[in-house]
């Protein structure tokens, strides 16, 4: 008899982003569990992808910059990913202070994040031609405009909340900024696998993708059960649904080709 952990998913454990983006690749794995499913290991994406490098974990919708820093160690599960063809919403950079004033300025990272924060880089560099100071903050417990940033950058449910420095006059979706910048689609995230037999990653992939299909079934109803989990109106959650692509097709991929390139460009990839 064949062991079961060999040949499906069962055996593998995977990443499960605690923000609300991930939760629709993953809704039937969550909310109707079946055997053969893989272990769901929760955590904010720069603990998963530190957890996938260090084999604590087998799969996981890591950041896509990760996978540039480290395409020789990593495959990738076609079909499915986190992005955004426009505005994203749930990356916001935060300020009282226009863009292409930020030279020279401090501006605040989140230390929950990795291919925001590139893009980021990217955005200020290139669109906006600014060299800015950069510090890392907590964006659960500190108050980055209190210790003297002039800009912010806040990621996931946090950048969703309309009570988030409400008085803050420049609120800039970089979704939308890569979108007009380059025309293309922007990947935040991309299941990656750092183990697992072809089998596994096989079955891996068609329950992923069956899982997408049940949230897209279940989109309104899933939104109201879960909305008090995520701490979001059950309106403002499936908006935020329906205005993600979890497609990797073509132009996504395009999308992610060029952010690579630019990243590269900037230092944060090397050769």
């Amino acid at each position: 008899m064949t062991d079961p952990d060999v040949s499906t998913a069962a055996g593998l454990r995977l990443g499960n982003i605690l923000y609300s983006n991930c939760f629709p690749v993953h809704a039937r794995l969550i909310d109707r569990p079946e055997a053969g499913d893989p272990a769901l290991v929760d955590g904010i994406p720069s603990a998963l992808n530190a957890k996938l490098a260090s084999g604590e974990i087998d799969v996981s919708p890591s950041s896509s910059i990760e996978y540039a820093r480290h395409a020789d160690r990593y495959g990738i599960i076609s079909g499915v990913v986190i992005g955004s063809r426009g505005p994203v919403r749930s990356i916001l950079l935060v300020s009282d202070v226009d863009p292409t004033d930020l030279g020279g300025k401090v501006v605040a990272l989140p230390t929950a994040s990795a291919t925001s924060v590139v893009l980021l880089k990217i955005l200020l560099r290139i669109r906006w031609e600014v060299d800015p100071i950069f510090v890392w903050f907590d964006q659960a417990r500190d108050d980055p405009f209190a210790d003297g940033a002039a800009a912010a950058l806040f990621i996931g449910d946090v950048a969703l909340r309309p009570d988030l420095y409400s008085e803050k006059r420049v609120r800039l979706d970089l979704g939308a900024e890569w979108w007009d910048e380059t025309g293309l689609p922007f990947a935040f995230a991309v299941w990656q696998s750092a183990s697992g037999t072809d089998a596994q990653l096989s079955d891996l992939h068609d329950r992923l993708v069956s899982s997408l299909a049940y949230f897209n079934d279940n989109r309104s109803d899933l939104a109201t059960r879960y909305a008090a989990h995520f701490g979001l109106p059950a309106r403002l959650l499936e908006e935020y649904w329906r205005g993600l692509s979890y497609d990797l097709d073509e132009p996504m991929l395009e999308g992610l080709g060029a952010f690579f390139r630019m990243a590269a460009d900037i230092g944060e990839v090397t050769g």
